[in-house]
Parts: C-alpha cells; sequence; structure tokens
C-alpha cells in the first residue's frame, strides 16, 4: 500500500510545473476556480479514473486537491489503496487563494456555489421548512431534528452524507465528454 503526503501551499506552488494537478471538487466548485493546470476528476468518478490516474503517476508526481483539504485526503487513500502516490494540498483551494496564489476558471463556465454553502443552504432551508411546517404539525418538527442530528454526526466524523447527496444534483455532476476527456488526456 502506499501512503500520501500533503503539501503546503507555498510547496505546491513552487512545483507546481512538476506536478499533475487532480482537483476533486464537483464541476461546479472546479469552475469557480481552481489550481492552474488541474484536471477535474470529481471524487465520485476516481475509481473510474484510476487506470489514467496510475498512468499519470508513473509519470510524474499527483497533486490532489479540493476546497478544504477533506476530500483530497479521502482521494489520497483511495489511490492509496490502489497503489498510487499522491499528495493533497494542505487547507485546499481556500488555503491557496487565501495567499493570493493565482486561480484559473474556464471561459464563460457559469459558477455554481461551493459545497460547503450548498449544504449550509440546503440544511439550513430544510431546518426552517420543518419548523415552519411544525407549526400547523407537530411531527414535521421531526424533520428539524434530522437534520440537526446529521450536521452533529457531521462534525464528529468529519463526513457529509448532504454533500455526498447534492453532489448527485445535475449542476454537480460532470458532463460525460468532458469527464471522458479528462481521462484521455491523463492516460496519455
Amino acid at each position: 500500500m502506499t501512503t500520501h503526503t500533503a503539501l503546503a501551499p507555498a510547496q505546491a506552488r513552487a512545483r507546481l510545473h512538476e506536478l499533475t494537478v487532480i482537483d476533486v471538487r464537483t464541476p461546479g466548485e472546479y469552475a469557480s476556480g481552481h489550481l492552474p493546470g488541474a484536471h477535474n476528476i470529481p471524487l465520485d468518478h476516481l475509481d473510474a479514473a484510476l487506470p489514467a490516474l496510475e498512468a499519470a503517476a508513473d509519470r510524474g508526481d499527483l497533486l490532489v486537491v479540493c476546497a478544504s483539504g477533506t476530500r483530497s485526503a479521502d482521494a489520497c487513500a483511495t489511490l492509496a489503496k490502489n497503489g498510487v502516490a499522491a499528495a493533497t494540498l494542505t487547507g485546499g483551494t481556500a488555503a491557496w487563494v487565501q495567499l493570493g496564489h493565482d486561480v484559473h476558471r474556464p471561459a464563460g463556465a457559469r459558477t455554481v456555489w461551493a459545497m460547503e454553502r450548498q449544504v449550509r443552504f440546503a440544511a439550513g432551508a430544510l431546518v426552517l421548512a420543518g419548523l415552519v411546517a411544525g407549526r400547523r404539525r407537530p411531527a414535521a418538527r421531526t424533520l428539524s431534528a434530522g437534520v440537526a442530528s446529521g450536521l452533529v454526526f457531521s462534525a464528529l466524523t468529519d463526513t457529509c452524507g448532504m454533500a455526498r447527496v447534492l453532489a448527485k444534483l445535475p449542476h454537480n455532476r460532470p458532463r460525460p465528454a468532458d469527464l471522458d476527456a479528462t481521462i484521455a488526456a491523463l492516460s496519455g
């Protein structure tokens, strides 16, 4: 089994020219700004892209990035289980941007909210709906309690089931042609 390492944004920036950067965020998040030269392989498509990622790793070092570093660490663990060495970007693109490093945005791409913002909106809307509906039907408050329980569980386990569900929405899914082109480029 291969282990993964972490690179600080300054280290990654200094080595960017020699790294193959894999961004595991949703396509919408990727379109909102990504590291120069990054390839978008959403986390839930990592297994399908494994042969291409193995080929890319044979040619040089992989750097896996996401918004905060959590999803990229999960991706690195998956890659390590399959014998592919990869590093994660400490603090993710948020840390990269905070340090003033350049990000690229595809021309004409529509941006969507970051996954964390989508989760906050969905959770807040569901809690509010449960409370409002609970004024007429008290049992509807269980919706609010369920969301609150999910948020506590998410914080304790550093996972997010709601993000996994939201990632399945059409605006968060890669277009098959884009994903195929990315996999072909990495195979290459």
